[in-house]
């Protein structure tokens, strides 16, 4: 008989750490901290496995689950002292979801289940507090008809406001218990009026529909974006968990809380979190009231009045506090805790690691090594590397001027600015059409993941530290400011305004989420400094990796950023780019306009001094690293007008006729340039252009290496080579231009000639490719487009409906398809070595920067990868996570 159904608490659980996949994150975290002695309340995790049988059998359970369920409630009724259902000693539950890495906030919850209208009045005399029973009954029929009857909270929200009102209140805590039993006849009409039923009144209907209503959180809108966005296989599916309820909300010697063991946001080693007295859980994050600090030093430090729960509850606090170091002691990982106190007992509700800034993730790992927790290996396996995006671009110029208008507190780091948005919808609408955003809400949901995901920067007017807003925003590496109360945001209007000032939709503004700053306009930023911690995590990143790391590179500016940032050498300067500039592109023109030889060779005259200045910048710059010259690649027609009124201008600076340049134009025109007359098919055409390129190459490093002392080694690659006899001729020009190079300088360049495979032939040829070949750099933009037979400049239209449907795992463009391309490029690798065992072989194209990429390229045992010099330390980090996983 299969398990589904996995007990814990007493100080004992029948999982452990180690099942996250089975029990889920959540559950085996409770499982653990049961089994090391914390105070967790009892309870029950239903499997991930019954999530997939729930999809795979058209939402059914199996047979055998009702008998499990029963048994392990049964259980938890035996710890507890209390009966499900039982009018007069009733047990009430929490229902949690928990897939196996964390989703904060992205699926359902429901508390207090199991409250009826006769449970509800037997909690109020068992408690002898009827304010706390109908506070629990009226958010347990708030929650549960939100989560599982799919009522819009708001409407339950409006009845509440309306309530306040009617009584004076300002929170609500002032409401009494006969305004909460109003309240929840209120409710329960309401109920009715939107479902034509009455709110259930059976405890096993209520958790029967709560559980159902997890599993099917795993499908929502939210919980599918999150998914694709961290790259979540919905396979995995959630677990739900079960517990016993602990409450809060009995009076002022109860509090909810949130906290992480250290400071999220900065790494520090503070005890960071929030609370409220007489509170329950979604109080805290859902941002309905100001959470205060749980440390004096983080009341002072924020200037809050409210008074912190180390001097409110100050031996509960220690208890805590103690709690946190047992917890990063035992998982050596930095902790996010959820906890309530109940009449002065505390209970753990939660442990998990805790999201944290790429800033804060790479200063704890480097403290966790100096404090012995964790070696350097363990500590660069801990920095996500994609998320060195967030620290690896400018921040705000501290000279600048800024024009603050507001303040909130400092939720994720980082600047940004970007034109005001109110919506979810209109963030993501205005990034697809280009523009930089700022989404400003009251308060952000789950719902609102999509625009948080297209915005520059989130900011809210509510919330504190630990509201979603703060979590998601740390977690997608995206500047935020949460809790600027003094904001007043008006939806309808599409404005906010704040200390007199009116911002309007579309206007700029900057946040700084390190001070909580907002700022009018945008504001200038700088380059971060890459030293201290980042530059100790990126040595012992490069001490474990084996592949070396390129950038892509053809302008100094570029060159010198992929050095700054660690590139062990060009992996591929695209010389096209350098044909466009000044000057460039008119002699570029006139060769393609002449009508003979000579006439070309002249033009390219003009073109040599330019190519060889470029190089000779680029040689020094590297200083004796290795450099990949592609030879030019893209077919003649687009270094020629495409718009009508163009060609009259270029003609005047050309001295040709407009017909003449419109018939050559005309003339260059291909149907598919892409599979066209490009590359090598161009060179072995016109070789003198090869002859031109691979002069300018070898001048200049000669030049180099009398001037600088540092010897260049050039590659020169040689592009779209399908066929062995295209690179056989190609490289006897090149080695002849090399030769009259020698005897003219009395010195010979130190190159080798190579070639992109990019096409499915030359992979399949790589055998006899390698015969002329020192080393292949495999292209995959193209040869992901040759293989598949995609246009990735057209194909964005339906790969996304590809994705959603399960065609595809992954955009291919941007995650390398190890099935097809992949082995293309294992075959070619298989063949090149056997033909030439010590050939030399890269990747180049944009997977070069891909961290899931890359540990292909390891898999296989490239020896290169080469990517934009912005992602060379994500490179870097990721090569050496790929190693160590080998390793282990």
């Amino acid at each position: 008989m299969t398990k589904w159904v996995y007990s814990f608490g007493n100080g004992k659980a029948e999982g452990q750490a180690d099942m996250r996949n089975l029990l889920g994150g959540k559950g085996a975290n409770l499982a653990e901290m049961s089994n090391i002695g914390l105070p967790v309340p009892p309870g029950f995790t239903v499997t991930t496995e019954v999530c997939t049988f729930y999809y795979q059998n058209e939402k059914q359970y199996p047979g055998d689950l009702n008998d499990q369920m029963d048994a392990a409630l049964a259980t938890v009724e035996g710890i507890v002292g209390a009966k499900f259902g039982d009018p007069a000693n009733p047990l009430l539950v929490s229902v949690r979801s928990g897939a196996r890495v964390s989703m904060p906030g992205m699926m359902d919850t429901v508390l207090n289940l199991g409250l009826n209208d006769e449970t509800a009045a037997g909690l109020a005399a068992k408690s002898g507090d009827p304010r706390f029973a109908y506070d629990s009954y009226r958010r347990f029929i708030q929650m549960y008809s939100n989560v599982v009857l799919d009522v819009d909270h708001h409407l339950f929200e409006e009845q509440l406001e309306i309530k306040k009102e009617e009584t004076g209140a300002v929170l609500d805590t002032e409401l009494s218990a006969q305004d909460l039993q109003d309240l929840i006849v209120e409710y329960k009409r309401l109920v009715r009026d939107e479902l034509d039923h009455d709110f259930p009144q059976d405890p096993r209907e209520q958790l029967w529909g709560a559980v159902g209503a997890v599993f099917s959180s795993w499908m929502t809108h939210r919980a599918v974006v999150y998914r694709k966005l961290n790259k979540i296989p919905e396979e995995w599916g959630t677990a739900v968990n079960v517990q016993a309820m602990v409450f809060g909300n009995m009076g002022d010697d109860c509090a909810t809380g949130v906290a992480f063991t250290r400071d999220p946001s900065t790494g520090e080693n503070l005890f960071y979190g929030e609370y409220l007295v007489n509170a329950q859980g979604e109080d805290v994050v859902a941002g309905i009231r100001t959470p205060q600090h749980l440390t004096i030093a983080g009341k002072d430090a924020q200037g809050s009045k409210l008074p912190a729960m180390e001097e409110v509850m100050p031996e509960v606090f220690k208890q805590l506090d103690d709690v946190r170091l047992t917890l990063e002691k035992h998982y050596h990982d930095m902790q996010d805790i959820e906890f309530t106190v109940q009449q002065g007992t505390l209970y753990m509700l939660q442990t998990r690691n805790g999201k944290r800034t790429t800033q804060a993730a790479i200063k704890i790992a480097c403290d966790m090594v100096d404090e012995g927790l964790i070696n350097e290996e363990e500590a660069v396996t801990r920095i996500e590397p994609q998320a060195l995006d967030q620290i690896l671009h400018p921040r705000l110029d501290p000279d600048a001027e800024r024009k603050v208008i507001g303040k909130g507190l400092p939720a994720s780091p980082g600047a940004a600015s970007g034109i005001v948005t109110f919506t979810a919808d209109e963030a993501e609408a205005r990034a697809l059409n280009g523009d930089r955003v700022m989404l400003v809400r009251i308060e952000t949901s789950p719902e609102d993941i999509h625009g948080m995901h297209a915005a520059q920067g989130i900011l809210t007017t509510r919330g504190g530290m630990t509201s979603h807003a703060a979590v998601v925003a740390r977690g997608m590496g995206r500047p935020c400011v949460s809790g600027a109360g003094d904001l007043n945001v008006d939806y309808k209007g599409k404005t906010f305004s704040v200390a007199g000032i009116t911002v309007k939709e579309g206007d700029w503004i900057t946040i700084d989420g390190g001070s909580g700053q907002i700022m009018l306009g945008e504001v200038p930023t700088v380059q971060p400094e890459l030293s201290g911690d980042f530059a100790r995590i990126m040595d012992w990143a490069d001490k474990a990796r084996r592949l070396k790391v390129r950038a892509n590179a053809e302008t100094p500016d570029d060159a010198r950023t992929a050095r700054n940032f660690g590139a062990e050498g060009i992996g591929l300067c695209r010389t096209e780019h350098m044909f466009f500039e000044g000057d460039r592109i008119t002699a570029v023109r006139e060769m393609i306009l002449a009508e003979d030889e000579a006439g070309r060779r002249a033009a390219l005259e003009k073109i040599l001094p330019m190519q060889r200045a470029d190089f000779v910048e680029l040689f020094n710059i590297m200083k004796g690293l290795p450099v990949t010259v592609r030879l030019l690649d893209p077919p003649l027609h687009e270094f020629l007008p495409r718009e009508p009124n163009e060609f009259e201008a270029i003609a005047k600076d050309l001295g040709v006729s407009v017909e003449k340049l419109r018939y050559r134009a005309a003339q260059l025109h291909e149907m598919n340039p892409m599979l066209g007359h490009r590359g090598c098919r161009l060179l072995n055409t016109y070789p003198e252009i090869c002859e031109m390129q691979a002069r300018a190459i070898f001048e200049a490093a000669i030049l180099v290496r009398e001037e600088s002392g540092d010897a260049p080694h050039c590659e020169v690659m040689v592009p779209l080579v399908g066929i062995q006899k295209e690179l056989e001729l190609m490289r006897a020009v090149i080695d002849r231009v090399a030769d009259e190079v020698a005897a003219e300088k009395g010195i010979k360049p130190d190159y080798t000639v190579g070639t992109m495979i990019e096409l499915p032939r030359a992979a399949l040829r790589a055998g006899t490719i390698a015969e002329e070949a020192a080393f292949f750099s495999f292209g995959t933009n193209d040869l992901t487009q040759t293989t598949f037979g995609l246009s990735r400049d057209d194909a964005a239209g339906f790969l996304g409906s590809y994705e959603k449907r399960g065609i595809l795992k992954n955009d291919p463009f941007a995650t390398l398809d190890k099935e097809g391309v992949g082995e293309l490029i294992e075959i070619a690798a298989e063949r090149g070595r056997k033909t030439r065992p010590g050939i030399k072989l890269g990747i180049c194209g944009e997977h070069g920067g891909d961290p899931s990429s890359i540990d292909f390229c390891e898999e296989v045992g490239l020896d290169y990868v080469s990517c934009s010099p912005f992602r060379v330390p994500i490179a870097r980090l990721a090569a050496a996570q790929a190693a160590i996983r080998r390793k282990g």
